[in-house]
């Protein structure tokens, strides 16, 4: 709909700046195992994401990365498209986007059983909550315009990871059984219900 107004428009995935494998394998060792699991705060490298960004405000041409799901790490860079800048509008999409953080207190109550089996002294929700009100907020801070897209509840969550899933599975990519996908989303419940009330 830019386009046809004439703009030019990029859309970015949040999804595209994810860790490595190796380098979330490495914050799981160092910090907490709960970190191998792409998605939350502190599984980004919101460094890259910031300097795509000012790349596409700037005159010349911005790469845009991939991150590779299937792989489970970045595509081949030599796969990453480019385009001529600086654009007139980017959006940048994807969960937790705009989010701020808890505070201490809030940590202290583990929201489910991933949390309060897996993460019993709090350490990997603080590192989460600790990026998301540090690096993320110098991201989020180049926003001009925040949007939510608000679902009707964190119940809804697993029923729609649930579909793609099963989509995934329709075309042979493999796919989650509804218990992993339970505990996947699991690692999202904190910050989506407190962007819900919020946001």
């Amino acid at each position: 709909l830019l386009r046809d107004r004439g703009l030019k428009a990029v859309s970015l995935s949040r999804d595209d700046f994810y860790l490595t494998h190796d380098a979330r394998q490495r914050l799981a060792k160092e910090i907490h195992a709960l970190l191998a699991t792409r998605g939350p705060p502190g599984t980004h490298d919101v460094g890259m994401a910031g300097a795509t960004i000012d790349a596409l405000r700037a005159k010349g041409k911005a790469t845009l990365p991939r991150f590779d799901k299937a792989a489970d790490t970045r595509a081949p860079r030599s796969s990453w498209p480019t385009v001529a800048s600086p654009v007139d509008v980017i959006i940048l999409e994807g969960w937790c986007v705009g989010a701020v953080s808890q505070g201490r207190a809030a940590l202290a109550t583990a929201v489910n059983d991933l949390e309060r089996d897996e993460d019993p002294k709090a350490v990997w929700r603080t590192y989460v909550n600790d990026q998301l009100d540090g690096p993320y907020q110098a991201l989020f801070g180049k926003l001009h315009d925040l949007v939510l897209l608000e679902a009707p509840s964190f119940e809804v969550v697993a029923g729609w990871r649930a579909e793609q899933e099963a989509k995934r599975r329709a075309t042979g990519a493999g796919g989650m059984a509804p218990a992993e996908i339970a505990r996947f989303v699991a690692h999202y419940e904190r910050l989506t219900r407190w962007i819900l009330s919020e946001m």
